[in-house]
């Protein structure tokens, strides 16, 4: 043992990385602090654009569902095909009207007031293979511009369009199945 002192390999107090660590952890801290909510928001904590987002969606899903009452009411050999899209449907309007998720949506679909909106000037085709191609082209051209409209919305707007475009998708393969 050497009869002079050697002086300690690690230094007593805070080492370089461990503020490098600290400080990173305060700025991501101030970072996400300012990704909140104000306190300023309105009453439902929505932004005026989130609901003309919602409204907007809520109406062409309700367009959307008077489509499908359409055909249902000139094909109602469809219904066993259609009456399961239709309902999603509904719910998918009733969830952009309400600000609920879909699954509570259908739970208040008695005391809804959402309602197919029946257009006097859309006709329908007469065979009911290009009926249900019409409607498999409405809901793939819905979905797409619910996917485009994602990018301009809110998180909790754009997690529900996302959600009701990739239904939407689904529904538009679902109607173009059955044709093959």
């Amino acid at each position: 043992m050497p009869s002079y002192l050697t002086a300690p390999r690690s230094r007593p107090g805070p080492r370089r990385r461990s503020l490098l660590a600290g400080a990173a952890g305060v700025a991501s801290a101030a970072l996400l602090t300012g990704c909140t909510d104000s306190a300023g928001s309105d009453a439902d904590g929505r932004s005026s654009a989130a609901r003309r987002l919602r409204a907007r969606a809520a109406e062409e899903s309700a367009e959307l569902l008077g489509r499908y009452d359409a055909v249902l009411a000139a094909h109602p050999s469809l219904s066993g095909r259609l009456a399961p899209l239709r309902a999603e449907v509904k719910k998918h309007a009733e969830a952009f009207e309400d600000g609920r998720a879909p699954a509570a949506a259908s739970a208040s679909a008695a005391g809804s007031h959402v309602a197919s909106k029946p257009s006097p000037a859309r006709s329908v085709a007469s065979d009911p293979k290009k009926a249900v191609g019409d409607l498999a082209k409405a809901e793939r051209e819905l979905a797409d511009r619910r996917g485009a409209a994602l990018v301009d919305a809110p998180a909790a707007e754009a997690r529900l369009l996302a959600s009701v475009a990739a239904a939407g998708a689904a529904h538009a393969y679902l109607l173009t199945e059955g044709d093959k």
